[in-house]
């Protein structure tokens, strides 16, 4: 199998691990195959791939957009960075928490977030270049993105000043986004034995 899936410590974001096939001339590897995603169960159909170069201490997110819902399977292309998703679903039992993962060019692993997380990263060395493949297409009017240093969430970044844009710099708190409207698009949904949602 060309691909393996690591767990991490919130079931639905996944580390996606690409097989790659190392000889003296390099390497070569399969970032996505529409057949083995749909057989280890994860988002198969992709319509949008983005790519960003950033400079060491950038931190970019979190970032989510609910409609469409985009959830993003992110890999770093050169360089290395931690890639960050936070649970923003309303009645999650794991509402606020986040998980982190150190991901460089030189070990290839992807991360893999639904919609219903938002998503961010750091660079950690002096660049860094980042592709994410996305589940759906751009809306600047259903895009939003949480506070990168939001107490009740409490990444632990590895920079203390980092770089922001603006509009990081004043996102709202995961409180404040909870309160809005549209936080009712991200919902919790258990699963009961037999596979039904309640």
């Amino acid at each position: 199998m060309p691909f393996t899936i690591e767990p991490t410590a919130l079931d639905e974001v996944k580390i996606v691990v690409p097989a790659a096939m190392r000889d003296d001339r390099g390497f070569f590897m399969e970032v996505y195959r529409q057949d083995l995603f749909a057989a280890l169960g994860l988002p198969d159909r992709f319509l949008q791939l983005n790519h960003s170069r950033s400079s060491r201490g950038v931190v970019r997110g979190l970032h989510f957009q609910w409609d469409p819902p985009m959830g993003k399977l992110m890999r770093v292309t050169q360089g290395r960075a931690l890639l960050v998703a936070v649970d923003i679903r309303l009645g999650s039992p794991t509402l606020g928490r986040w998980v982190g993962v150190e991901i460089s060019a030189d070990e290839p692993r992807q991360l893999w977030a639904p919609a219903s997380f938002a998503r961010g990263f750091c660079v950690l060395s002096e660049y860094a270049e980042i592709e994410y493949l996305t589940t759906g297409t751009y809306n600047r009017a259903t895009e939003s993105g949480i506070r990168w240093n939001d107490p009740t969430i409490g990444i632990e970044w590895p920079v203390t000043n980092p770089i922001l844009s603006a509009k990081d710099e004043t996102a709202q708190t995961l409180a404040e986004w909870l309160a809005r409207p549209e936080a009712a698009n991200f919902r919790y949904e258990r699963v009961r034995p037999g596979g039904l949602a309640g």
